[in-house]
């Protein structure tokens, strides 16, 4: 036994050292272990930019996209692999077709969710226009606006600059149109957006983790490199001024405000569906109402409470002027009257109702 141990001791030194193998395929390593996200978008934004891939395939690639930037890490590396300029070139270009569109702005309304740094980084490339052009019913599908309008929503909240911008480029006038858009689906992210836009956003800073407090009652993670512009200056993250002074200010064009635009939306809808069988939407009905009761609280610098997703704690912290115009409130009277008769209070409670309609009056 010690003779065969001290053989085998003397001749372990003499075998050779395994081989390393150099064939192994880099194909099956990324099946076993998944390729790196940043690869995979990379990738994607290869096929979705190639004309000379069919549509189909583009439309998987960017749905793909889609779905690896919901998270706010692949969001921000969209910057670092410089996607961001081929994304909205694709978007900007006359001969990319309505579906390929579509999936864009879903691509781009996902990455600037909640995440002012991609909101800035694409706000640099003057998206606005093209975004706005996306709304027109004369060259979109109705998925198209609906979708341009969840990028416009990306863009635009907790993102004073960007609301200031969309002043600047008369982007109101086209918001008037989507409220009378022939999709229902598109007035309503319209009416949503006014409301989260009117509403004011503070950041408070706790041990850990941080939260953003949204209009919407619910608390979204703060990432300090996603969310540095908007710890660092609060004030960066309230649109609500610039969104007041939009509402009350006349349209030259239109020689009315876009609150009265809202007003005429509420009492006097243009038919949708199929035929235009349908004059009357609850859920965008019930935006409206929501946001009129916000802005009398904003004039009255009280206390309202609405029920919903959209519940007001606070008054405005700003100076807002302005009032219901008489032709406002004649229209508003008899739109509530009409309600209060037919039991209809948009989910407001009885209380509530009364409160608006008495505050109208």
């Amino acid at each position: 036994m010690q003779s065969l141990l001290r053989w085998s001791v003397e001749n372990s030194g003499n075998s050779p050292a395994p081989s390393q193998r150099t064939n192994i395929d880099p194909g099956l390593i990324d099946h076993i272990l998944g390729k790196p996200d940043a690869q995979m978008m990379k990738e994607a934004i290869q096929i979705a930019t190639d004309p000379s891939k069919d549509e189909d395939t583009r439309i998987t690639a960017l749905d793909d996209l889609e779905m690896l930037v919901e998270s706010i890490d692949n969001a921000n590396d969209l910057k670092k692999l410089n996607m961001w300029e081929p994304l909205h070139g694709l978007l900007s270009t006359a001969d990319t077709t309505d579906p390929l569109k579509m999936q864009i702005l879903w691509v781009i309304g996902t990455a600037l969710q909640n995440n002012p740094a991609a909101q800035l980084t694409y706000l640099a490339l003057d998206p606005l226009p093209v975004i706005l052009s996306s709304l027109s019913p004369s060259t979109n599908s109705a998925k198209t606006r609906s979708k341009a309008m969840y990028a416009l929503s990306g863009l635009l909240k907790h993102n004073a600059q960007a609301v200031r911008q969309l002043n600047a480029t008369g982007g109101w006038h086209t918001f008037r149109g989507a409220l009378e858009d022939s999709d229902i689906n598109v007035r309503r992210k319209a009416a949503f957006l006014l409301n989260t836009l009117l509403m004011p956003t503070t950041v408070e800073t706790f041990d850990a983790p941080s939260r953003m407090h949204t209009p919407l009652g619910a608390s979204a993670p703060v990432h300090p490199n996603s969310h540095a512009s908007m710890a660092s200056d609060p004030e960066s993250a309230s649109t609500t001024t610039a969104t007041m002074e939009a509402l009350q200010k006349e349209c030259e064009s239109e020689g009315s405000s876009l609150m009265d635009a809202l007003i005429s939306a509420l009492a006097d809808p243009v038919p949708f569906g199929a035929d235009g069988e349908w004059d009357k939407d609850a859920e965008f009905q019930e935006n409206i109402v929501r946001l009129v009761a916000l802005l009398y609280s904003c004039y009255r610098r009280d206390i309202t409470v609405i029920r919903g997703p959209f519940r007001i704690l606070h008054t405005f912290s700003v100076q807002c002027g302005g009032k219901f115009s008489d032709a406002q409130r004649h229209t508003l009277r008899g739109f509530f009257d009409g309600a209060e008769r037919s039991g209809d209070v948009f989910g407001l409670s009885r209380e509530e109702f009364s409160r608006l309609k008495s505050a109208i009056a």
